[in-house]
């Protein structure tokens, strides 16, 4: 390889990586190493070794790591699975102020059913939303058909990355696992990524943010392991002052195992013999900061992510009547940046600008903020009342999913009953 060819494979600077190997045609050269370049993920890898991101606890912290945390993975599958199970409409801006679906534009099924030829509109809106928690930003491949986009397929997790010429144009170099790298234009690359950016273009992971927390917690568990595996479990002791015979061993042992163990015995009183005294054994200061210490670093996680410590199953907070409040905390301080970041990453990246003019998307959250049937029912009552009512029949029964009926696309009239519309009507027939 020519030095013009490193070079250009190491982005302009040499970088080598010593790997050694000997190929299976022994005749032929031994190769001593291998070039990454300077933006080759496999280099980044290399330097971090097979443990990922470092913490203070002193272990890598990689993405099935963390996955095995419980608190993060229910955070994530939370906050992703609420992303994509929620419908997102492409909507078009009438000329007369009035809004409709665009169900005639390719984007809305992409954005609605199918996003490619192997997931589904939920599917792919999941994956890139964990791939945006987890990495901080998400990459997908747009293909167009007639200048609309058609499928949108995920770019591989830490392959791409967005760069600024002199003159501030946008585009993506693209690392591929075989052909080198390449460079795409911003009309190639659909970008999704973390509200927090410290560079403007790419968001801040949450592996890395929170490693450190995420590390502790890894040990207070490989700690709490050992516990169970090394450590004594036991209740408590019987102890004497005399020399206890075999027999009597024996028949104390036996004693226990056939009326002192299940669940009939539980709170029994032994039977003691031989000036034997029962001694309970309670956990060490330790053990019980080991405890406290893995609580702690579940609350920690639960603030990196943002979700609220109910949904996150802590058993000690109580859900009660409040249930509806806790998902219109969920959806107003964990979920709605994430709308606003998609609805614009959307607009932005998928819409020409003639199209971005009169048309935008949307994420239906009514479906985390309907409530319990009574009160759905008390709103509809309001929405279609006579005097200040906002809906009319077939938009309240589209809201709960209903048919529309014949005559159902009016608002009441102020003063007026159905049974009063409907002798109106007759009378004018």
């Amino acid at each position: 390889m020519s030095p013009d060819d490193y070079r250009a494979r190491a982005g302009g600077r040499r970088s080598y990586a010593p790997r050694f190997h000997a190929g299976p045609n022994l005749s032929g050269p031994i190769v001593a190493y291998e070039t990454y370049g300077l933006n080759d993920p496999a280099l980044v890898e290399m330097m971090r070794g097979s443990g990922g991101r470092v913490g203070v606890a002193g272990i890598g912290v990689t993405d099935k790591m963390a996955l095995r945390n419980s608190t993060f993975f229910r955070a994530v599958s939370l906050i992703a699975g609420s992303m994509g199970m929620l419908p997102t409409h492409l909507m078009r801006l009438m000329p007369d102020g009035t809004r409709q679906k665009a169900k005639d534009h390719p984007l809305y099924n992409v954005l609605h059913r199918k996003a490619n030829d192997y997931q589904t509109a939920s599917q792919f809106k999941s994956y890139m939303q964990t791939c945006a928690l987890l990495d901080g930003n998400a990459y997908a491949l747009k293909v167009k058909s007639r200048g609309a986009v058609r499928q949108l397929i995920p770019l591989p997790r830490r392959r791409v990355k967005p760069q600024l010429s002199d003159t501030f144009d946008l585009s993506f170099r693209y690392d591929r696992e075989k052909g080198g790298p390449v460079t795409l234009s911003k009309d190639d690359v659909f970008h999704f990524r973390a509200p927090v950016s410290l560079d403007g273009l790419t968001g801040v992971s949450l592996l890395d943010i929170a490693a450190d927390t995420l590390g502790m917690s890894h040990r207070a568990l490989q700690a709490a392991g050992r516990v169970m595996s090394k450590g004594t479990m036991v209740r408590g002791a019987l102890e004497t002052d005399q020399q206890l015979g075999d027999e009597a061993f024996q028949r104390l042992r036996d004693s226990l195992r056939d009326h002192y163990t299940g669940p009939d015995a539980d709170e029994d009183f032994l039977i003691l013999e031989e000036g034997l005294k029962a001694k309970v054994l309670t956990g060490t200061t330790k053990d019980n900061q080991l405890v406290e210490l893995r609580r702690l670093e579940a609350e920690e996680v639960s603030r990196f992510t943002g979700a609220p410590r109910p949904l996150l199953m802590f058993d000690e907070t109580s859900w009660g009547s409040g249930i509806q409040q806790l998902g219109l905390f969920f959806v107003t301080y964990c979920l709605l940046q994430w709308f606003v970041i998609w609805e614009e990453a959307i607009w932005f990246g998928l819409l020409n600008p003639t199209e971005q003019e009169t048309m935008y998307a949307k994420f239906n959250d009514g479906a985390l903020l309907r409530g319990s049937l009574k009160e759905q029912a008390e709103f509809l009552k309001a929405a279609l009342g006579p005097n200040t009512g906002f809906f009319t029949p077939n938009e309240a029964r589209e809201y709960m999913e209903k048919n529309p009926l014949p005559g159902g696309d009016d608002l009441p009239r102020a003063g007026t009953t159905a049974a009063t519309i409907q002798e109106d009507e007759n009378a004018d027939a």
